[in-house]
C-alpha cells in the first residue's frame, strides 16, 4: 500500500483533541502528530488527513455517522480508534444503557462492512489504549474482550492493527516515571506520541 492520499481518523476524545478550536481542524493530538510526520518524511506525496473524533462516541454513535464522516468522504484510508468510552461508561455511568462486547463487535462488524462496500478505502484498526495508567486497574481488565475484538476486526477484514493498547501496557510496565495521560484516559504529549509512532509503524509496513 503506498501511503498517500485522503487519510481519515474517526474515533472519540482522544482523536478529537481540540480540533474544533484548531483553525486546520486537525486537533493537537495523534493525528497532528502523524499528520507532520507524513508531510515531512514523504514531501513528494500528497496528504489530506481528515480529523472525525467526537469527545464522548462510542461505538453507536460511529454508526450514526459513518455514512457522513466517513463513505460521503470517501477517504483513502479509514482509521478507526474507538472502545475506550464502551468501557469507562460501565464504571462511571453505570447507570447509562451500556455496550457490551457483543453490541460492539456487531456494530464494528458493520463499520467494516460500509466502508469495504461503498468505499476503496484501507482499513487501519487502532487498539482501544488504557483505562488508567495501572495494568491491573479495572478498566484494563474489561478493556480486553474489546482489544481482542479490534484484533479480530482487523484479521477479518484483512486490515492493519495498531497495536495500541499492547504498545501502552508494555511502556507502563517499564514504570518509567513519565505519564501518557492528563486523566487516565486522555492523552498527554507522550500519551500522543506512543499513539502517533506506534500507528507510523504499523502503517508504514504495508
Amino acid at each position: 500500500m503506498k501511503l498517500e492520499g485522503r487519510i481519515l481518523f474517526i474515533g472519540d476524545s482522544i482523536t478529537e483533541s481540540g480540533r474544533w478550536k484548531d483553525p486546520e481542524q486537525i486537533g493537537y493530538g495523534y493525528v497532528r502528530l502523524i499528520r507532520d510526520y507524513l508531510i515531512t518524511s514523504y514531501p513528494n506525496r500528497f496528504f489530506d488527513v481528515i480529523n472525525r473524533g467526537v469527545s464522548g462516541n462510542r461505538i453507536p454513535d460511529l454508526l450514526a455517522r459513518w455514512e457522513q464522516d466517513v463513505i460521503d468522504l470517501q477517504p483513502d484510508i479509514v482509521s478507526i480508534s474507538i472502545g475506550i468510552n464502551d468501557v469507562w461508561r460501565q464504571l462511571d455511568h453505570p447507570e447509562k444503557e451500556q455496550v457490551y462486547p457483543e453490541q460492539f463487535e456487531q456494530i464494528y462488524t458493520e463499520l467494516a462492512l460500509q466502508t469495504k462496500e461503498k468505499t476503496k478505502a484501507r482499513l487501519v484498526f487502532m487498539e482501544p489504549t488504557i483505562i488508567g495508567e495501572d495494568i491491573h486497574s479495572e478498566g484494563n481488565k474489561k478493556l480486553l474482550p474489546y482489544v481482542e475484538i479490534v484484533q479480530k476486526m482487523a484479521r477479518r477484514f484483512h486490515g492493519i492493527l495498531v497495536p495500541t493498547h499492547r504498545v501502552f501496557l508494555e511502556y507502563l510496565q517499564s514504570r518509567s516515571p513519565y505519564r501518557l495521560t492528563t486523566d487516565g484516559v486522555h492523552m498527554n504529549s507522550i500519551g500522543n506520541m506512543l499513539m502517533a509512532r506506534t500507528w507510523i509503524r504499523a502503517v508504514e509496513k504495508f
